[in-house]
């Protein structure tokens, strides 16, 4: 379920724009994950790129004609039956122009007309001739066709224009690929989220906090998307970038995130809290910083609430899961925690254990479920378990 790029045939449309460099990268994260990469450029493209560096790359011979020596003038016809997927990236807003109009004079205009497989556009030019009428027309049209549009960014772009134009980031292409390579198995389900820490002020320039990333919980977070859910994500302060298709609410402190998790709980059916928020709170926060004039400090704290708690207590037909980080007595720490706050499923690691913690990229844990069952984990990127989590979970979600 991890893998949505494991031994498939993936073709890789290259046109002729200043973005062609970025597909490159593209082209790594796609084999990378284990995907077979097909290139197939426009004659202008190749001004920008080498084909070489594709084939290097690739480890396959990068089409650039229609006619070329070796039986080319059937390629297209091949490879379209043999790709499970197409993307061009950087689509120009000439080739958008052909694929929108059937029309098929070179080599990867040809091939697109027979590709069956899902088709994923990355649109990259000049802001103004982006938003063109008729490139927006085209993009209409071809999005009726059933291909799926990645959104250019926007930004400064290098003809010197500002705005919408620049070419998604490979990650975020790469992203919406694999979630067409996914399975729905979480369709017309709504997954709450929570991820990362939460910070106490003391006074307008210090905190309270702890050292969560966030990962797990995006990791989940993009996860669930890519499997379909609808997925709402309450992320406390950390620097990652929102996942794609993901609604993302932030807040800083205890008491925001568990106003805004109150307000968002009615529409959940399955409840994940990642978030590593803090137990205690100072009484008082100064309105000024506080300035260095004695040897020592007194801070007074009281409880914040407990959002796990809260919500276990109207959890009515919702899944339930938690986390557990431990620095002892890791089962039974985790299991009265999962019997305490009404959970269906809580996920234990112990912190300072090699592989795992609140920044790594991989993670060790054990999962415990409500009906008594145990079961041991081993060292996976937060990625993999996620995938690994949603499946459990998905076994025990009621049928439709």
């Amino acid at each position: 379920m991890h893998a949505p790029f494991e031994d498939k045939t993936i073709a890789l449309g290259v046109t002729g724009g200043i973005a062609a460099y970025k597909s490159v990268e593209l082209l790594r994260l796609l084999t990378k994950a284990g995907a077979r990469v097909r290139v197939i450029m426009t004659a202008n493209a190749t001004w920008f790129v080498g084909p070489g560096t594709f084939q290097a790359l690739s480890g396959l011979p990068v089409c650039t004609s229609v006619f070329e020596e070796g039986g080319a003038s059937i390629r297209h016809i091949d490879w379209a039956g043999e790709t499970d997927l197409a993307v061009i990236a950087p689509a120009t807003a000439n080739t958008i122009g052909k694929l929108a109009n059937g029309i098929a004079d070179d080599a990867l205009s040809t091939f697109m007309l027979a590709v069956t497989a899902p088709v994923v556009i990355c649109p990259a030019m000049n802001t103004h001739m982006y938003e063109h009428p008729a490139v927006q027309r085209n993009l209409d049209i071809l999005q009726g066709f059933g291909h799926h549009i990645v959104e250019p960014d926007a930004g400064s772009l290098a003809c010197g224009t500002v705005g919408p134009g620049r070419l998604a980031t490979p990650d975020t292409i790469w992203e919406a690929m694999a979630a067409l390579l996914t399975p729905k198995d979480f369709k017309g389900r709504t997954l709450l989220l929570t991820a990362g820490p939460t910070r106490e002020a003391i006074d307008p320039v210090r905190f309270v906090s702890n050292p969560s990333s966030g990962k797990m919980g995006f990791a989940l977070a993009k996860a669930a998307a890519r499997r379909g859910a609808r997925v709402i994500l309450v992320a406390g302060p950390v620097s990652l970038a929102d996942p794609l298709n993901v609604e993302v609410h932030r807040v800083e402190s205890a008491a925001e995130m568990a106003d805004r998790v109150q307000a968002l709980l009615p529409e959940a059916d399955v409840v994940i809290k990642t978030a590593a928020v803090a137990d205690y709170r100072p009484v008082h926060t100064a309105d000024h910083k506080i300035k260095k004039t004695e040897d020592h400090l007194a801070v007074t704290f009281e409880r914040t609430i407990d959002i796990l708690h809260s919500i276990g207590r109207q959890k009515a037909h919702r899944f339930l899961v938690g986390f557990a980080a431990e620095t002892r007595d890791l089962r039974e720490n985790a299991r009265q925690k999962l019997e305490a706050k009404n959970l269906d499923m809580i996920v234990a690691n112990r912190i300072g254990e090699a592989g795992s913690g609140f920044e790594a990229d991989t993670n060790k844990v054990t999962l415990l479920h409500r009906d008594g069952r145990e079961e041991g984990l081993p060292v996976m990127s937060k990625e993999a378990l996620a995938h690994e989590l949603l499946s459990r979970i998905t076994e025990r979600l009621p049928s439709d």
